[in-house]
Order: C-alpha cells, then sequence, then structure tokens
C-alpha cells in the first residue's frame, strides 16, 4: 500500500520560508510534484522533478522563490518555499508516478497515480 505523507505547513508571515516533506512509503518513483489548491480555486502544479535525471520543472509563479528536490534514501521530496506571499497560500499536496512524466504533462493531475493528503500552507 503506498503512502505519500505530506508535513511542514504551518503560518508565515509574507517573506518568510518554509519546507514541506512528502515521506513516500516506497522508492525510487520516477517523477515526484507539488500541486497546491487555494480556497475557490482549481488545483495547480507548482514544481516537478524527474528523480533519476534530476529534471525540475516549475509553474511561473514561483519560479526563483521554490525549489523541489528529493531523497532516494530517506525517501522523501522536498519543497522549499521562500520569499511566500499570501497569494501562496493553499493547500499543498505531494504527487508521484512509477513513471517518467514529461512536459507538457508535468502539471497535469492524472499524471500521477499517487497522492498524499495534503499540509495547509498559510501565508498572512
Amino acid at each position: 500500500h503506498v503512502q505519500l505523507v505530506e508535513s511542514g505547513g504551518t503560518s508565515a508571515q509574507p517573506g518568510g520560508s518554509l519546507k514541506l516533506t512528502c515521506t513516500t512509503s516506497e522508492h525510487p518513483f520516477r517523477t515526484i510534484a507539488w500541486f497546491r489548491q487555494a480556497p475557490g480555486k482549481e488545483r495547480e502544479g507548482v514544481a516537478t522533478i524527474q528523480t533519476r535525471g534530476g529534471n525540475t520543472y516549475y509553474a511561473d509563479s514561483v519560479k526563483g522563490r521554490f525549489t523541489i528536490s528529493h531523497d532516494n534514501a530517506k525517501p522523501a521530496a522536498y519543497l522549499q518555499m521562500n520569499n511566500l506571499q499570501p497569494e501562496d497560500t493553499a493547500m499543498y499536496y505531494c504527487a508521484a508516478s512509477n513513471l517518467v512524466v514529461h512536459d507538457p504533462n508535468v502539471f497535469r493531475g492524472p499524471s500521477y497515480r499517487f497522492w498524499g493528503q495534503g499540509t495547509q500552507v498559510t501565508v498572512s
């Protein structure tokens, strides 16, 4: 039974930083992604990493501020979020696939079979 568990979500002030962790029950996944969903808005992809090649993809809204990484030994994935803004407020979800997800599918939800329950980030 594959499980993804997110942690690290909490409240932060604008300009602050948070680091989210996605702990997985098995690895290696070939692709791991972070999505987010704010109240009243559609889910959007934030960042994706292909775990073997190390290729990363970022939404324009977070480029230069967020960094996705992974650790096969843990196994876990991370989302370092810097210079947080109120518009970053959302529930953040970790998603994973046993396949390599390529652009332009990296931010499509159906590309990922496994999902966590989410962790709330509030910036105010």
